[in-house]
């Protein structure tokens, strides 16, 4: 510790003294109820530290995510908050995070994400349109040489890089199709090979 830290330190130490030393001085006819209300914050303070080193337990209760189950070939994706199922999908060996667009004919990617999986967006030849809701823009069609998600694995898979401002990747219809069943049932989205 640098000396200047120290003498904060002490400054600091001495002004929470007095602040202390002012409350209890001013409330020392209510010391009983003083005692009770600290012992409800500290009592309020372990909740907290609690639950945050119980969150990883929790968090799957409180905030489900995708489910992959190896044996069925089936994946299960909850509803997110926003209404949306989004998939994490590993493309190149990267972690990308989709919004599963059935309305959408492909799979498009972000130029961050397009970054991410090894391409590099400023090289791409954006020779292809695309119809949005924010009207048309330019895509660049690209091959992504392996997409996985948990044991199912696709290989050569066609996908375009969005040449305009996005901010999740989506999850098209090129990539649903490979799926047997995609069936929407209490707030999941279950795709099945």
């Amino acid at each position: 510790m640098e000396s200047w830290e120290i003498g904060n330190l002490i400054y600091l130490v001495v002004l929470g003294a007095a602040v202390l030393g002012w409350y209890l001085t001013e409330h020392r006819r209510n010391l009983g109820r003083m005692f009770k209300q600290g012992l409800a914050w500290l009592f309020i303070f372990v909740a907290v530290i609690a639950a945050i080193g119980l969150w990883e337990d929790i968090r799957d209760d409180l905030a489900p995510r995708q489910a992959v189950f190896a044996e069925d070939q089936r994946i299960e994706l909850p509803r997110a908050p926003d209404g949306h199922y989004h998939i994490t999908l590993q493309v190149n060996g990267q972690p990308l995070r989709f919004v599963v667009d059935t309305g959408a004919s492909g799979v498009v990617l972000t130029k961050q994400d397009a970054a991410k999986a090894g391409l590099d967006p400023d090289a791409l030849g954006y020779i292809g349109q695309a119809m949005t809701a924010n009207g048309p823009v330019k895509t660049a069609p690209v091959r992504l040489d392996h997409v996985a998600l948990g044991p199912i694995v696709d290989t050569n898979l066609p996908a375009f890089v969005n040449g305009g401002k996005m901010d999740v990747s989506l999850l098209g219809m090129t990539y649903l199709n490979r799926f047997e069943r995609i069936e929407i049932s209490r707030g999941k989205l279950v795709l099945e090979r």
